[in-house]
């Protein structure tokens, strides 16, 4: 396992590129986001996505996250309504996560088995911007919240030291992570449900 060294503020692109070809090579990385530490993956890897489901221990009815680099990214990949549209607008970039409908673009096997829903955000984070330029496209990813927790991991050291052999790189920002998870609003049936209430602000969607 590597550690991957990247400026929180001014992302330095060598190093954004090791960890981009980490996750374009099938790896798997622990990342920080603006709600705690991530693991992140390519779109169509479904190796790490099992690896994935064995380190948090998740069933069928997790529903995984799209990472995406802005609203019109997103919009390939769920289908948003105007009403909708607007209140995710209103909320992105920040610490939510909006479960919607899925197209055709996202793989069968991240799908909500039921719903055929999938989970998409819009972090707000320099390092995650700057994984996502470069990557060119969405990643698959998850919190990182081991089995038993409730808060995610925020510590890189503890990661490796925890997820050794588990994960192929952990970035590093050098600064505090919060740890705390998303705010979940399910949008799959047309209104706003509040599934979990994290760093984001619940208010605008009760």
């Amino acid at each position: 396992m590597r550690f991957i060294d990247i400026h929180p503020d001014n992302p330095q692109q060598r190093s954004v590129d090791q960890a981009v070809a980490v996750i374009r090579d099938g790896g798997l990385i622990a990342y920080p986001t603006d709600s705690g530490y991530a693991l992140g993956a390519q779109l169509g890897n479904k190796d790490a996505l099992d690896r994935i489901k064995v380190i948090r221990k998740l069933d069928d009815k997790h529903h995984f996250t799209l990472v995406c680099k802005d609203f019109s990214q997103l919009g390939q990949f769920v289908q948003v309504d105007n009403k909708i549209f607007r209140a995710v607008k209103n909320a992105t970039p920040g610490p939510y996560t909006f479960i919607l409908p899925a197209t055709r673009e996202v793989p069968r096997r991240l799908l909500h088995d039921k719903k055929k829903t999938v989970g998409v955000r819009i972090p707000e984070s320099n390092i995650v911007r700057a994984l996502l330029d470069t990557l060119g496209e969405p990643l698959l990813s998850t919190t990182l919240i081991l089995p038993g927790e409730t808060e995610p991991m925020s510590a890189a050291w503890v990661i490796a030291d925890a997820l050794d052999g588990q994960v192929d790189a952990v970035i590093e920002s050098g600064e505090d992570v919060i740890a705390e998870p998303t705010t979940v609003i399910d949008f799959s049936d047309g209104f706003a449900e509040v599934v979990r209430v994290g760093a984001g602000d619940p208010t605008p969607f009760e």
